[in-house]
């Protein structure tokens, strides 16, 4: 058995792979608990239940500080790349669909707007552009949908696009070039 502290960081770690890999809705307490090696009991005991998991799990990949925009390339590379890897994680998701649990999708919307949408907004209104806030919601919902779309295979030439030439093309399309 995991020692306390350990035991936590393995259910922050199980749960990260497993919210990514299947979405909170298919994600089970037990599933949770077999892939950290711990009781279930103990999802309870440190985050109150499978929405406090899923939100602290969420906190710690989203990280401190404000991060670069979209439209930064490295910044698109490892969102791409991760996405690629990873498939669509829960903020991905509440980009395209509301998540059943309230207090879930209030923090996936937020880690959304916080993390994609509000970098890129101060980026057009430095630029002048006109109505920033449309603009980066359109890019952040634009790309969220490319991301989801490359990753169903249900369009065959994005599905089988090199992730360099996609980048080329996003950050073309994106910025309005």
């Amino acid at each position: 058995m995991a020692v306390r502290g350990e035991a936590r960081e393995r259910l922050l770690t199980a749960a990260a792979a497993l919210f990514a890999e299947r979405g909170y809705e298919r994600t089970t307490t037990r599933d949770l608990a077999e892939r950290a090696g711990v009781d279930a009991a103990l999802i309870a005991r440190y985050f109150g239940s499978k929405v406090g998991l899923y939100l602290a799990a969420l906190r710690v990949e989203l990280g401190d500080g404000p991060p670069p925009d979209l439209l930064t390339p490295d910044r698109m590379a490892a969102l791409l790349g991760r996405l690629d890897t990873r498939g669509p994680g829960p903020v991905f998701q509440a980009a395209v669909r509301a998540h059943e649990d309230e207090a879930v999708q209030a923090a996936a919307r937020e880690a959304l707007h916080t993390r994609l949408v509000e970098p890129l907004r101060r980026r057009y209104e430095q630029a002048g552009a006109d109505r920033p806030q449309l603009r980066a919601e359109l890019a952040v919902a634009a790309f969220a949908g490319v991301a989801l779309g490359r990753s169903s295979g249900s369009f065959t030439e994005l599905s089988k696009a090199p992730a360099d030439e996609l980048l080329a093309l996003l950050q073309q399309l994106l910025s309005g070039g």
